[in-house]
């Protein structure tokens, strides 16, 4: 193989990181269109490119290289057609790729085929071309082509990245393939939870997931939905199809009830109490769910008869104020800082949310755009300036919130205006080009950006 081909292949295919669903077409189209001839050098550029025509020649020369192994990477022609970026990129040539992986496997190709990965963290994986095809290129037609031939979806791999994506076509042919085993199905809905997809969430509950399998992570799904501040209709879709609250996750030992306290997740407590789930919490607990829930009386209450019970508010108080802020909850900041919470107390941070150690609560309201919320902590005194573990400012995560975050249906320059009107500076902050009103937001204040 000469060296055009080898750099072609490693072009072509998926990176060997964490992140086998990254990169462009670029470099390998610059070596297609230097080195034409790549293209049939052999059966494995033939099948990253999809060129059935091709493949079957290839075949008919010599049968054996159905399941021959070469390139850089050793694989065989069926993985690289399921790891190449053609595949996943070009989707104008799915039928092409399907009718070459069906040579393939009728001439003897492994529907479980693939690649040990040693780096794979946090240990080597086993990566199946199963998953190159659903976990990865989310292709639903040469998904049920693999499983009609035998491939095997219980693994990690194929069950845990599926889910990657609000195209759910390949996930449904997984899901109504009847191969899944009750462990696959709780991975994939705990993992749609990590996605916020209500309609995944939804398709997979009404297909036999169970909302309170207990995974390997030591959750459930309804566990994951609220550590991952799901939109209350998730939490709705769950518990119509019988998850319990009441039921303790094996991390830490904690319900969702009390996960929907620590996390202020008032609405969710009273959905909770609107269908008759009891509201048993214990400790500390008590004092946070009334905080959740702007329940005045017993905030007081509880502080006034059980004085601890603020002591270990104050002793978690980062935390709990920065979860409060993240889940826009005013009303429970408010009550937090009025039992001493410091505005500007330290949070160990949330890489889920891209929340950087030693962030503070107004970090975390600026970038999840809560400006109600930002507007209330610079009122009680958070540090207008002070920097997070990366060095960002609430000034550069609410300009950053504006124009590169996933909660797109809520990006508003008010955030922006709440911290210019406090005298936020603008030094290090990366302004957006272009973005008009945040330009106007400058003009207006008098701020000019170096």
């Amino acid at each position: 193989m000469n060296d055009q081909t080898t750099a072609f292949i490693e072009a072509a295919c998926v990176p060997l990181d964490a992140s086998h669903g990254a990169g462009t077409l670029e470099r390998a189209d610059a070596i297609l269109t230097a080195h034409p001839e790549v293209a049939n050098a052999s059966i494995h550029t033939a099948a990253i490119l999809g060129d059935d025509a091709a493949v079957r020649r290839f075949l008919a020369l010599d049968p054996g290289n159905a399941t021959a192994k070469g390139g850089p990477r050793g694989w065989d022609a069926l993985t690289h057609l399921c790891f190449s970026k053609y595949f996943r990129l070009e989707r104008n040539r799915s039928d092409g790729f399907v009718r070459a992986a069906t040579a393939l496997l009728d001439a003897g190709a492994s529907a479980n085929s693939g690649w040990f990965e040693e780096n794979h963290q946090p240990q080597p994986e086993w990566e199946s071309v199963l998953y190159g095809a659903a976990g990865i290129a989310h292709h639903a037609e040469l998904t049920r082509l693999l499983l009609e031939r035998g491939a095997e979806p219980n693994d990690g791999e194929v069950v845990y990245h599926t889910p990657e994506t609000y195209d759910n076509a390949a996930l449904q042919v997984l899901a109504e393939s009847g191969k899944l085993n009750d462990d696959s199905m709780a991975i994939m809905l705990l993992r749609k939870a990590d996605w916020h997809d209500y309609d995944g969430i939804k398709y997979l509950l009404e297909h036999g997931a169970d909302p309170n399998r207990m995974t390997h992570w030591r959750f459930t799904a309804l566990h994951q939905a609220l550590r991952r501040d799901n939109d209350l209709k998730i939490i709705e879709a769950m518990l119509g199809h019988g998850a319990d609250p009441a039921l303790p996750n094996r991390w830490d030992g904690k319900s969702a009830v009390a996960i929907a306290a620590r996390r202020g997740r008032g609405e969710v407590l009273a959905l909770f109490a609107q269908r008759g789930i009891p509201i048993e919490l214990h400790g500390v607990e008590r004092l946070i769910a009334a905080c959740a829930r702007n329940d005045a009386a017993a905030v007081r209450s509880l502080a006034a008869r059980e004085p601890q019970l603020v002591g270990e508010i104050l002793a978690e108080g980062g935390k709990l104020l920065a979860e409060f802020a993240g889940t826009a909850n005013s009303d429970g900041v408010r009550h937090l800082l009025d039992l001493g919470v410091k505005a500007g107390a330290l949070y160990e941070g949330d890489g889920y949310f891209d929340i950087a150690p030693n962030s503070t609560a107004l970090h975390v309201a600026a970038w999840r755009a809560w400006p109600t919320t930002v507007k209330l902590l610079i009122e009680r005194g958070a540090p207008i300036d002070a920097r997070d573990g990366k060095g960002r400012t609430a000034l550069a995560l609410a300009v950053k919130a504006c124009v590169d975050s996933y909660w797109t249906y809520r990006r508003s320059p008010e955030s922006v205006e709440a911290l210019l009107r406090a005298g936020a500076s603008v030094n290090g902050v990366a302004f957006p080009s272009g973005y008009a009103e945040v330009d106007e937001l400058l003009r207006r204040h008098g701020k000019m950006v170096g």
